[in-house]
């Protein structure tokens, strides 16, 4: 005699610290989920109810009182249908972070989160205590494990789960997407799964915070390594997994097997989530953005039209005397092939009376990168001016190799709200660019093919300031995201002079990247959450 499981993989976009909003989807769902699907159970994420990550909302204890009174709305609202959750608890033992499973007015148990992540994006020890134990709960009669996130990742709480009993395991998850994550996480459920001799559920987030983006792709895997559902990367939704249940075993059936999308593709989705988001969750009416006619403001346009439609973006090109014919042309181009509105304002009378005004102040003095700068200020202060009258957010168009070596203006091209391409180098951006073509054309061949420059000066190519991009990007993954030293760099083949200049101008610009809008991560290294690096350092000096 056989039967048959069904539990739903809640893949939803909770909103950090909307509590209430946050409490009202998991009823919505799960009752969506009793009453269409005709589910046993539905699973939701990691911290589910405050969003991942809340941060230092956690020391304030009016949190958890909305938390609990949260949990009290689930188990009076919901019935026919065990429902499994993630959240912050408050004990006297300390506070934890969570999954609570409920049914029909009950809390059947909660498991708390043994592995706390303290790396890379995740700083989970100064918050939370570590759980101690295996939490198990029944779904139709079938006893279930419980572990949340990282746990999956090491061998012990699915190890503790089998030998008390389970006989599936439930992973809740809030894992943040970088280039092949995906691969990384199937690998990992299969040595828990190998391990235990048990079939994996695996949830995760989607959704875009800040510089994270969780980009979903649950899957279930069997007892034997295999995938045999997969639901689609960086889509909310309900997706109902079956599972044959015998005396032997548990079996999940095989369902929805979603494609696993290129590279590329998902680290394009991944952008335009996270635009999305921030500009919804944080509530503003649309975006405004410098088009130049290069290549980073056209990739930048055309996420934001694709996160939020054309009718709420806003380009501006804004050409100076160094500014060529076909940048001028080309931005126009960019802009009309993706419908929006745009116009030209000249920055040549206010960089004028710039010059003018500062005549004394610079009597004597040769020209150099300050008259570039003043440029860049100039379109900055329009940009930020529009933004404040319209109430729409600047997205600034700097990628990781002018970030990484401080190819950017404070205050000018750095002034903005919001900056998708923040963690994608150069070579990547021309990547995404034929991508993002490839579904329609929205950027002219020639803004792919000529050669990249900021226009700041006469006959200005970013190469007369910097080294060829196929030679800058590498050195800058050692040495930003692999963590080498010069000298290992240099024995990977690269010039002593190109690598000790790079790796001072990265060290010298870290006050910059300090004062520049938070951007999408895509990388196993991104500036900011990932890489805290001191501002005034002496190491640069002692490595060479």
């Amino acid at each position: 005699m056989s039967r048959t499981l069904r539990i739903v993989l809640a893949q939803l976009n909770q909103t950090v610290g909307g509590i209430s909003a946050n409490c009202d989807q998991i009823i919505e769902a799960s009752l969506r989920a009793r009453d269409e699907f005709c589910a046993d159970a539905i699973l939701f994420p990691e911290l589910t109810l405050t969003g991942y990550p809340p941060e230092d909302l956690l020391l304030r204890p009016g949190l958890h009182h909305h938390v609990e009174r949260a949990i009290t709305r689930i188990v009076a609202a919901v019935s026919g249908i065990t429902v499994i959750f993630g959240h912050p608890m408050q004990t006297g033992e300390g506070l934890f972070n969570s999954a609570t499973a409920i049914r029909d007015g009950k809390r059947l148990g909660s498991y708390h989160k043994q592995h706390l992540p303290n790396y890379s994006v995740f700083d989970e020890k100064r918050y939370f205590s570590a759980g101690r134990g295996p939490c198990l709960v029944d779904i139709a009669g079938v006893p279930v494990g419980i572990t949340i996130c990282e746990d999956v990742w090491m061998s012990g709480p699915v190890k503790q789960a089998a030998e008390a009993g389970a006989r599936l395991m439930l992973n809740l998850n809030a894992s943040p997407f970088h280039s092949g994550k995906s691969g990384e996480r199937e690998a990992v459920a299969r040595e828990r799964v190998t391990e235990s001799g048990l079939p994996l559920i695996y949830l995760n987030l989607v959704g875009g915070q800040d510089e994270l983006v969780f980009d979903g792709g649950s899957f279930v895997m069997d007892a034997m390594g295999q995938v045999t559902m997969r639901c689609p990367d960086s889509e909310a939704d309900l997706y109902c997994a079956e599972l044959e249940v015998k005396a032997e075993a548990v079996t999940p059936v095989r369902g929805v097997l979603a494609s696993e999308p290129a590279e590329v593709e998902a680290i394009y989705r991944a952008l335009v989530l996270g635009v999305r988001d921030y500009i919804e969750k944080n509530g503003f009416r649309g975006v405004v953005l410098g088009l130049s006619g290069g290549i980073d403001s056209a990739l930048t346009l055309a996420i934001a039209v694709d996160a939020i439609g054309k009718e709420r973006v806003e380009a501006v090109m804004m050409p100076s005397r160094y500014t060529a014919q076909m940048s001028i042309d080309d931005a126009a181009a960019e802009a009309e092939a993706l419908g929006i509105e745009h116009r030209a304002i000249s920055i040549e009378p206010l960089f004028a009376q710039f010059i003018d005004s500062l005549s004394d102040e610079f009597a004597g003095l040769p020209v150099d990168t300050t008259e570039e700068n003043i440029q860049a200020r100039c379109r900055g202060v329009l940009l930020m001016a529009i933004s404040n009258k319209k109430h729409k957010i600047v997205l600034t168009t700097g990628n990781k190799s002018e970030m990484s070596v401080g190819y950017a203006t404070l205050y000018g091209d750095m002034a903005g709200g919001f900056a998708p391409i923040k963690d994608c180098p150069k070579l990547l951006v021309y990547e995404l660019s034929r991508y993002r073509n490839s579904i329609s054309s929205v950027i002219p061949q020639r803004v792919i093919d000529r050669p990249p420059s900021a226009e700041l000066a006469a006959d200005q190519k970013d190469e007369d300031s910097l080294p060829p991009y196929e030679v800058l990007d590498p050195i800058l993954q050692s040495y930003v995201e692999d963590d080498l030293c010069a000298a290992d760099i240099i024995a990977l083949g690269f010039d002593a002079d190109v690598v000790n200049r790079i790796v001072t101008l990265v060290d010298r610009n870290e006050y910059k990247r300090r004062q520049a809008p938070p951007g999408i991560r895509i990388t196993r290294r991104a500036f900011g959450r990932d890489r805290r690096y001191p501002i005034t350092s002496g190491y640069t000096k002692q490595q060479k």
